[in-house]
This record gives C-alpha cells, sequence and structure tokens, in this order.
C-alpha cells in the first residue's frame, strides 16, 4: 500500500493522526469514557450497527472472561470459554495459524505435480468436473488436504465477543473469522493477512477454459446481527495474487474475500479499516438464487464508512438484496481496478460523499458495475478532487449496462459527515489497524 500522507507529508506519529480524523468527523465510535479497547463499544447512530440493541460486544465482561493470548492455540480456547457470557480477547503480537506452512496439512500421499498431470485439460478435458472422483485419487486427496486446513484455520466467534489488537502491531496470519448465527461482537484493531488457500480446487467446467477456486474469506459474518469491524487492515501480505503462478492458462487462485456479510446477516458497522491490495474484495449477499433470496430479502442492512479501499480490483462491495450505506470512504485504484460498487439483484444501495483516486487512464464509469437492474442512490461523490455524478458518467460511457438512479429509503444512522473533498486526507491518516493503542 502506499505511504499516507497528511497535509502533503509523511505523518510518522499515527496517533496524531487518529486524532485529526476523529476530531473532524466527531465520531464518537473510536472514543469512550473507558480508554480500554475492549470496554468500547459502538456509538448509538453510528451505521446500521447500532440499530435496535446496539453492539456492545463483551464489554460487560468479568475479570474471568478477558483474556490476553499470543498463539493461535489460546485464542481458540479463549473463544470456547465460557460460551456466550461476554468475553473479552485481546490479541498481542501476530497470530498464524499456519505457521507450519501448508505441508503440515496435506494427507498422506497428496502430490500437488500428480495432480497436474491427471487434470490437465490435454489429459481430462473440460467437460467432466471433479466431483465423482474417488477419495484415494488425486482429486480426492486434495478434498482431504483442503478439510485438515478449513479444521484448522477457522475461529468460531460466539455472541457477545470483543476481539481487539493490543498496541499497534497486533494482528492475525492465514485465519478465518466465522462469524455465524450470533448476536452482538466486535473485532478492532487488528491486521489480517488473508488466508492462503493451501489446495485451491480445479474445475475444468468453469467458463470456457476452466478455472481454480479457492475457499477462505478473511471475516464472514453469515447470519447474524450486530456486528462492528472498525480500524482492522485487510491484506494479501506475503501472497498477492501478483505474485501467484498459471497453471492450465489459469491464474492459481489462493485468496478468496476479505469479508463477507451473508445468509440473512443483519445490522453491521464497517469504519475505518483498510481493505488493500486484494482481488474479489466483499460480497453482501453471496448468491441470486430465490431459495438464498427469501433469507436475504428485508435483511443484510450494512454501513461502510470511513474506509480505505487501496488497490483493489473489484466488490467495494458488491450488493445483493441487502440496504447498504456507504458513505465518506476513500477509493485508491491502480491499473487492474475493475469496479468499486457492484450493483446485483434487489439491491438497495446508498453510495455518497465518497472520494475516488483513479490514476490516468482509468475512467470514472468503472466505479459502478451493474449485474442487475436495481436503483441506487449516488450523490456528492468526488473523482480526482472534482464532484462526479457516478451514474450519469457510467451510463453515457457504458449505455447498455443503464444505472438508474434513487435507492428508495434514505440513511438516518450517521454520526457525522465529512466534505467529500476531504475525506482522502482524513480516511488515509485515520483509517486501519495501529491507530487505536
Amino acid at each position: 500500500m502506499r505511504t499516507r500522507r497528511c497535509h502533503g507529508r509523511v505523518i510518522a506519529a499515527l496517533a496524531g493522526c487518529t486524532a485529526l480524523a476523529l476530531s473532524v468527523t466527531g465520531t464518537a465510535s473510536a472514543q469512550s469514557a473507558s480508554r480500554d479497547l475492549g470496554r468500547q463499544v459502538l456509538a448509538a447512530g453510528d451505521g446500521w450497527g447500532s440499530y435496535g440493541t446496539g453492539t456492545t460486544g463483551g464489554s460487560a465482561a468479568d475479570a474471568a472472561h478477558v483474556h490476553t493470548v499470543t498463539t493461535w492455540a489460546a485464542f481458540k480456547a479463549a473463544l470456547a470459554a465460557g460460551g456466550s457470557a461476554p468475553k473479552i480477547i485481546k490479541v498481542k503480537g501476530v497470530i498464524d495459524a499456519v505457521a507450519e506452512g501448508c505441508d503440515a496439512f496435506a494427507a498422506t500421499g497428496y502430490d500437488f505435480d500428480d495432480y497436474l498431470a491427471r487434470y490437465s485439460p490435454e489429459t481430462w478435458g473440460l467437460d467432466t468436473d471433479l466431483s465423482a472422483e474417488p477419495d484415494d485419487s488425486p482429486e480426492g486427496l486434495r478434498r482431504a488436504s483442503a478439510a485438515a486446513q478449513d479444521q484448522a484455520i477457522k475461529a468460531n466467534i460466539p455472541s457477545n465477543t470483543t476481539i481487539v489488537g493490543v498496541g499497534r502491531n497486533a494482528g492475525f496470519k492465514g485465519v478465518s473469522l466465522q462469524i455465524k448465527a450470533v448476536d452482538n461482537v466486535i473485532i478492532r484493531n487488528l491486521a489480517f493477512e488473508s488466508p492462503l488457500d493451501c489446495f485451491p480446487q480445479w474445475d475444468p467446467t468453469d467458463g470456457a477454459t476452466g478455472n481454480w477456486n479457492s475457499e477462505y474469506d478473511t471475516a464472514v459474518v453469515y447470519g447474524s446481527t450486530h456486528v462492528w469491524l472498525d480500524h482492522n487492515t485487510f491484506t494479501d501480505g506475503s501472497h498477492p495474487d501478483s505474485a501467484a503462478p498459471t497453471h492450465f492458462g489459469m491464474l492459481y487462485q489462493q485468496h478468496d474475500g476479505e469479508l463477507d456479510v451473508v445468509r440473512g446477516a443483519d445490522y453491521v458497522t464497517a469504519s475505518w479499516n483498510v481493505f488493500t491490495d486484494h482481488d474479489k474484495t466483499i460480497l453482501v449477499g453471496n448468491s441470486d438464487s430465490e431459495s438464498t433470496a427469501v433469507g436475504d430479502r428485508g435483511h443484510l442492512k450494512v454501513t461502510f464508512h470511513h474506509n480505505l479501499f487501496s488497490n483493489l480490483v473489484e466488490r467495494a462491495p458488491r450488493v445483493r438484496f441487502g440496504q447498504v450505506d456507504s458513505y465518506n470512504n476513500h477509493f485508491i485504484a491502480n491499473s487492474d481496478y475493475a469496479y468499486s460498487f457492484g450493483i446485483g439483484k434487489e439491491s438497495q444501495l446508498v453510495a455518497e460523499h465518497n472520494a475516488f483516486t483513479l490514476p490516468e487512464g482509468v475512467s470514472a464509469a468503472k466505479a459502478l458495475k451493474r449485474w442487475n437492474v436495481s436503483p441506487l442512490t449516488a450523490d456528492d461523490n468526488y473523482v480526482n478532487g472534482v464532484k462526479t455524478d457516478l451514474i450519469a458518467v457510467h451510463n453515457a460511457e457504458i449505455p447498455a449496462e443503464t444505472l438508474e438512479s434513487g435507492a428508495g429509503w434514505t440513511p438516518t444512522l450517521r454520526t457525522g459527515v465529512d466534505p467529500a473533498r476531504s475525506v482522502p486526507r482524513i480516511v488515509d491518516c485515520g483509517a486501519g489497524a495501529g491507530r487505536l493503542g
């Protein structure tokens, strides 16, 4: 990610940047009477996460349910302790769930060269998927290896939990947080290096030439309510897609998403995070199918504000069904940029007061991508310092995918809106892990 600058100069004191951002926005979410991050709660009116009962995480935890952890085993034990009683888990340093490497998960007999030899298009063709392959085949051994990794790197987060990083250098590598069918979770001040799928699957039938498919989102909010993700950093880190090899003529993709909000999840606020150096970044709603839609309609209410989306390819976010409020975010694109906002089935996206920094040759028309016909509101957005009607620019340059204006609702859960012109300075100085303590 690029070096961050405030008022045209490099800021060495990151705490000063955070103070600047908070003083400008007047947002109280990252501040409370307590200086203990574990005791802080989402402020009233701060996005969809504050709706109804609000999001307090484990702030009410007693002393017996406050844990400080430095290892993956200790972290998982702390999650399990006390069930859904309020708990605070403080993470010190960087916890690596795959410290022993991918070989630690490989099933006996699994050999990637054998896998490539058996399923190459020249040998296997492109008409038959691998689902019927027996357990002792290269695909069967891959499945067993993948199951071992799945078991090892996923962590189920219980209700009434706060997970916070201690200091400026706390986080996780190779971890997939599962916020599934629970209520009232806070994740703050943590740097996440996206999990690397050690055993992607080749699907010969995916597209005209086949494709590699990977698993493991960094964080999944699945059927859960009242979740606050604040001042975190999500990145591919030491394993960027740009360094990945190709096999069978396709990128050997080992990353999935950075954040998914799916399957009827509701009341989520994502604030002051950095999402950087990734391809398919965020999904709100993961399927157009009618069976999924039944559970998603009327849900998937998510607020994104004061986040930095830097050097991403797409999905910041891609939205289906949900009422999503995205304001005061900064989007920085590079030459690989595909789009920021994906307009999906029955989505009701409001995208206002955002700033885009696009390189020469990348049009503002790419900020929006129409997957389905769903009206959106996109007012007061700035591109390279110029106020730009994103819908009008998109429709003028991509008339075959005309977008309609007017999401049909007006967000009210905002603690303060900054001038869009000021968003790059404010967000670049205040977003991300290591800014809170």
